[in-house]
């Protein structure tokens, strides 16, 4: 196809020419035909047609309504390009749901706040995180155990959100069985943990992890700190892992950066201190791959929690299930994850579902 994008059909123009030839003896007038090719401009509904499928296109109509998590598709009032998910603002355009996917809206809230209008409740979605099993498993793989030995390079816990690199020194096992490992430390100290409280330090396989996983987590300030795997790479997070630090902190991040946890508990929430992070987590994974997210986008002012005190602030960024905002009253700046019970939004839906459980 050329760049003009136009159409070749054929011509119905004869062009005669005489030529002399001897057939039986005799002249003769014969007509030669020439090719002529005549373009046409085609219609603007065929040019479309033939141009290059987008990348969205490539997948099914399910999967095609929006690349985010969500089955809704809006009506943008401005520009909403650094985000994939948005809030309707007074015009809302529904796309059709998917089959394992449903919405909410919360009841409209005014602002008590002077300085700013009352916002619409965002709309609470619950629908499928991924389209591949490889993305969604919360199983643990029936892998053979790595061995854990003397002389051993690891991560190990010396307090609940520290913990640091060691070598294990010795294995000494109990009365009822239970194995403990005798670490030292490479910066300074010793200690004497259980399998669930050190950590391989290599770099894990794909296959090794999960949703719901017990890891450590490096992070950008060289600390190693526990966590659980809340999402495997998929199209939806651009090929990246969350992990939920144990202080309810939500960070994405790369392979390299995750280390597995020699020993996990059969629960592993029974290793996260009793708080409403641990609630959350229980939650969370119990719901997935269907977690409920609130839909947001640049610019929407809400209410999220800080120091114990729910506080004003503005979505800056929307990154795949984490928003960015800074609170009003200090600029303070952080990710949060757009199904925390940190948002005031979250917390009054959970609280009217429990509300509704209740009376029914």
């Amino acid at each position: 196809m050329s760049d003009s994008l136009c159409e070749s059909v054929d011509s119905t123009n004869e062009t005669p020419s005489k030529k002399t030839q001897l057939e039986d003896g005799s002249d003769s007038l014969s007509v030669i035909k020439k090719a002529v090719v005549v373009l046409t401009r085609l219609p603007e509904y065929k040019i479309s047609a033939l141009r290059p499928p987008t990348p969205q296109q490539f997948y099914s109509e399910d999967e095609s309504h929006s690349s985010s998590d969500s089955d809704m598709e809006w009506e943008p009032e401005g520009d909403s390009g650094d985000s994939d998910f948005s809030v309707p603002d007074n015009k809302q355009k529904t796309g059709k749901p998917t089959q394992n996917d449903t919405t909410k809206t919360l009841p409209p809230q005014t602002s008590t706040n002077n300085d700013s209008v009352s916002e619409p409740a965002p709309i609470i979605i619950s629908s499928a995180f991924a389209y591949c099993a490889n993305e969604i498993t919360k199983v643990r793989p029936n892998l053979p155990e790595e061995e854990v030995k003397v002389d051993m390079m690891v991560l190990a816990r010396k307090r609940h959100m520290r913990w640091q690199r060691g070598k294990i020194v010795e294995i000494i096992t109990r009365e009822d069985g239970r194995l403990k490992y005798k670490v030292n430390f490479v910066e300074k100290g010793k200690s004497l943990v259980s399998g669930h409280h050190i950590a391989f330090d290599t770099t894990p396989k794909l296959e090794q992890l999960y949703v719901g996983a017990r890891v450590v987590v490096n992070c950008q300030d060289e600390t190693f700190r526990p966590a659980i795997l809340a999402e495997l790479p998929s199209r939806k997070n651009r090929l990246r892992f969350l992990v939920f630090l144990d202080d309810h902190i939500p960070v994405y991040v790369g392979l390299p950066f995750l280390h597995l946890v020699c020993r996990p508990l059969e629960n592993v929430l029974d290793d996260v201190p009793d708080s409403p992070h641990k609630s959350f987590m229980s939650r969370y994974l119990r719901d997935w791959p269907n977690p409920h997210l609130t839909q947001y986008k640049a610019g929407y002012i809400l209410n999220a929690e800080l120091n114990g005190v729910q506080q004003r602030c503005e979505v800056q960024e929307v990154d795949s299930s984490l928003i960015h905002v800074v609170f009003k009253d200090n600029q303070h700046k952080e990710w949060i994850h757009r199904g925390s019970i940190r948002l005031e939004h979250m917390a009054r839906f959970w609280e009217l579902r429990r509300v509704q459980d209740v009376s029914d």
